[in-house]
């Protein structure tokens, strides 16, 4: 008798790491197959992936043999022309307040630039000014990113906006800024993770590309934090300013291999007994007020340095790599104790390290695409790099993100 398809099977599984269960036994149960072999065929074809989500497409036939293809879902790779890395930043206009000196602080409240700089690293940061909005930074930070990887609004699927300093309760800001930008398509939507955000939002980003849901994804952080600081209060006003930065990813695909380009792992985590450690004492549903930020500084630092271990090391194991096989650490740009307490804790060499948090200050979910962007305009980093993104925000919220430029 001719051997004849009786069906195929269409899911994705881990690399390397399939097993009998679902979906396995759901979608090949029904054939008859042995599980155990289509287990074992598949784990030795893919065990380079490193657990990575596999498409598998499954032909069985009426002699209850099989054979499978494999396809690696399409990674999301970072643009800009033939570098494949977009980028763009905005700052508060410059022309009219822009950068705040820690001597210009001495005069609001007490302290000193000596006090700032030793505690916080911090020496200056961007304010907006008055009837610059989030919305603003972020367009302007997207008209960047979209001019430096050579696309057009038309070329866009979907924008994605961390922040949690929006310009209206709703509608979202990415709205706004997807009809400054021209864009009649697609969608837009805001993420809020705090410090977090834009890892989460880059997060998100990766998988609808994975899923096929869109091909290319504008990620902005953008943030106008100055409008929710206590500015009679020494400990927070003197450490957050104003920013934007977006990048571009792209779907490409790659061999699902630790080697590939673009985003390889992230992991994300929340913790929401930390709430009242950094938060805002206002809200539409509790006061009805915007409120202000507040922070139990010391907490805040024992954590920040010690739960952002476990994300790190998950992304480690996922892919194989260590800290030594890094060439970049972007951290959120919140304090240079926590950042330098942080290499040191995870072995990362100092010259690895990206700050910009001197003469930004903390620009809370724009600060890693902020840092991004003048490392890769001073020329630091380069196509092929591997790059560790990590943040804790509050929530607490926290996560980190392997990639390779």
């Amino acid at each position: 008798m001719a051997k004849k398809l009786a069906g195929t099977a269409k899911f994705q599984i881990p690399g390397g790491q399939a097993t009998p269960a679902p979906p396995v036994g759901t979608a090949l149960g029904k054939f008859g197959i042995n599980l155990g072999q289509f287990v074992q065929a598949f784990n030795d074809k893919t065990k380079d992936a490193g657990g990575m989500m596999i498409p598998v497409v499954v032909n069985v036939y009426n002699d209850r043999s099989f054979d499978f293809i494999t396809k690696s879902p399409p990674a999301a790779v970072l643009l800009k022309k033939a570098a494949n890395i977009a980028k763009g930043s905005g700052v508060p206009n410059k022309t009219k307040v822009g950068k705040v000196t820690n001597a210009q602080l001495e005069d609001m409240v007490d302290t000193s630039d000596e006090w700032i700089v030793q505690r916080t690293g911090i020496r200056q940061r961007h304010i907006a000014v008055e009837g610059e909005t989030t919305a603003d930074l972020g367009e302007k930070a997207a008209r960047a990113a979209l001019s430096n990887a050579g696309l057009n609004i038309e070329d866009i699927d979907l924008i994605i906006l961390a922040t949690s300093t929006p310009n209206n309760t709703f509608p979202a800001t990415s709205v706004e800024i997807q009809h400054r930008l021209g864009m009649k398509h697609g969608a837009a939507f805001d993420m809020q993770a705090v410090c977090s955000g834009f890892v989460f939002a880059l997060t998100t980003a990766d998988q609808y590309i994975r899923t096929g849901f869109a091909k290319r994804i504008i990620v902005i952080g953008a943030e106008t934090f100055s409008r929710i600081l206590d500015w009679e209060d020494r400990t927070t006003c003197v450490l957050f300013g104003d920013g934007a930065g977006a990048v571009i990813v792209e779907a490409s695909e790659q061999e699902g291999k630790p080697t590939d380009r673009g985003i390889l792992t992230s992991h994300l985590r929340s913790d929401g007994a930390h709430r009242d450690k950094l938060y805002v004492d206002g809200g539409p549903s509790t006061t009805g007020t915007v409120g202000h930020l507040r922070m139990a500084g010391r907490e805040v630092f024992r954590h920040a340095v010690a739960m952002i271990t476990d994300v790190i090391e998950d992304a480690y194991q996922a892919t194989g790599y260590t800290s030594q096989d890094l060439d970049w650490f972007v951290p959120h740009q919140a304090n240079k104790r926590i950042i330098d307490a942080s290499a040191k804790k995870l072995k990362i060499a100092p010259q690895k390290v990206v700050i910009t948090v001197d003469h930004h200050g903390n620009t809370s979910a724009a600060s890693i695409p902020m840092a991004l962007c003048e490392a890769l305009a001073d020329g630091r980093i380069q196509p092929g790099n591997l790059i560790l993104l990590e943040a804790m925000g509050g929530g607490f919220t926290w996560g980190a993100t392997l990639l390779r430029w």
